[in-house]
């Protein structure tokens, strides 16, 4: 088969151009075949056109699209995680920007990427300074333990989440990783 073979045939136009031309042209079987090849040409495009919010919609978008969209937001997506995972991730990135640093913010970003039991235990407290970076004190350690319990262990890499508990809680406060699988 060659590739004129092969060609699907044409979508048919939403908006066919004889619509939008007097009413006489739409008489003229010159002017309706004229005008029908421009539709053939524009159809392809006015839908693409048309779908552009899916494109757009983490949730319905092409994987591809999904790691582009994560670009805008500047989220770093890990190719081990489930693509619903990566789609969940970038659908909630400015929620997820705005409680970032906190505690509630830290179980969020996991329970997003994490499907399974997440358990996160803290030191608690806080601190404060009047010179900026001052170094801690020995009495002020912080820290964060997390605990996971994944449902499909071969799929959650210990690293992916480590990696989104260092971007979610604060510098300073030192985290421990347990995966049970």
């Amino acid at each position: 088969m060659t590739a004129l073979e092969r060609r699907e045939p044409p979508l048919p136009s939403p908006y066919p151009l004889i619509g939008y031309l007097p009413a006489v042209y739409g008489q003229s079987p010159v002017a309706v075949r004229w005008t029908e090849g421009f539709d053939d040409v524009l159809a392809s495009l006015i839908t693409t056109i048309d779908c552009v919010h899916a494109y757009l919609d983490p949730l319905l978008a092409p994987e591809e699209f999904v790691r582009w969209l994560s670009t805008w937001f500047g989220v770093l997506l890990d190719e081990s995680w489930p693509l619903s995972a990566q789609r969940a991730v970038v659908a909630e990135a400015v929620e997820l920007f705005r409680m970032r640093g906190t505690l509630a913010g830290l179980r969020r970003h996991l329970a997003v990427v994490v499907d399974g039991e997440v358990e996160v235990t803290e030191s608690g407290g806080t601190s404060w300074s009047l010179r900026p970076r001052p170094e801690p004190a020995a009495d002020q350690e912080h820290w964060v333990r997390v605990v996971v319990r994944p449902r499909h262990p071969p799929s959650l890499s210990d690293a992916a989440v480590a990696a989104v508990i260092r971007a979610a809680k604060p510098v300073h406060v030192r985290h421990t990783l347990e995966v049970l699988r």
